[in-house]
């Protein structure tokens, strides 16, 4: 008989794998957030090589300058986005292998509620606005654009990246929730675990 090893299997499910089942709900909030984020990045990109979309603010600088800020910040933003995806993954909940000192214990809930709750905070704050200006909310209009034509496509592009801040809250919420309940099954399998290994001599 052939035996075939599955660690990497194991390993890679580990990674993925949550102690208590994610909802769908949270796993299409997690694939969303990163979407809300792309039309302003894509937005963006233009002002790194001196157009400035309409807006009247010219350029910011020498290629240089721009094209490393301009892309460096899109990249960053969508990076940040993509660590949404450790509220619903099993690395949010057990520090991958290959993480110094801590690597493959399981996290404190609060090593990833505390970054989560101040980024969702900071970014309702920061990136509301925008949305409620695409919504043509009393004061927070949008001016100096060219024309309507430049400032109805910033509209459309900046319009759901308010999202942001309230799709990690409600990620973080569930986070939180679902640690909690998966706290005394993993308490059980430590007794169950201590029962099995306990010495059998007495029988």
């Amino acid at each position: 008989m052939v035996t075939i090893s599955a660690r990497p299997r194991g390993k890679l499910m580990g990674m993925t794998t949550t102690a208590v089942p994610v909802p769908r709900w949270a796993e299409r909030v997690a694939h969303l957030i990163p979407l809300v984020l792309l039309p302003q990045c894509v937005w963006r990109l233009p002002f790194a090589f001196g157009f400035d979309m309409g807006s009247g603010t010219g350029s910011i600088g020498s290629l240089w300058i721009s094209v490393p800020y301009v892309f460096t910040l899109s990249l960053l933003t969508e990076a940040l986005a993509l660590l949404s995806f450790g509220l619903v993954r099993g690395w949010g909940e057990v520090a991958p292998a290959w993480v110094p000192v801590v690597g493959g214990r399981r996290l404190h809930p609060a090593v990833a509620l505390v970054p989560a709750t101040l980024g969702g905070l900071g970014a309702t704050v920061l990136f509301g606005p925008f949305t409620l200006g695409a919504l043509g909310v009393p004061g927070f209009a949008f001016t100096g654009f060219d024309n309507g034509a430049w400032e109805l496509l910033f509209r459309i592009c900046v319009l759901p990246v308010g999202l942001w801040g309230p799709l990690v809250l409600a990620l973080t919420v569930h986070y939180a929730v679902r640690r909690r309940a998966a706290t005394p099954s993993v308490n059980t399998s430590t007794a169950n675990a201590n029962r099995v290994s306990a010495p059998t001599g007495s029988r």
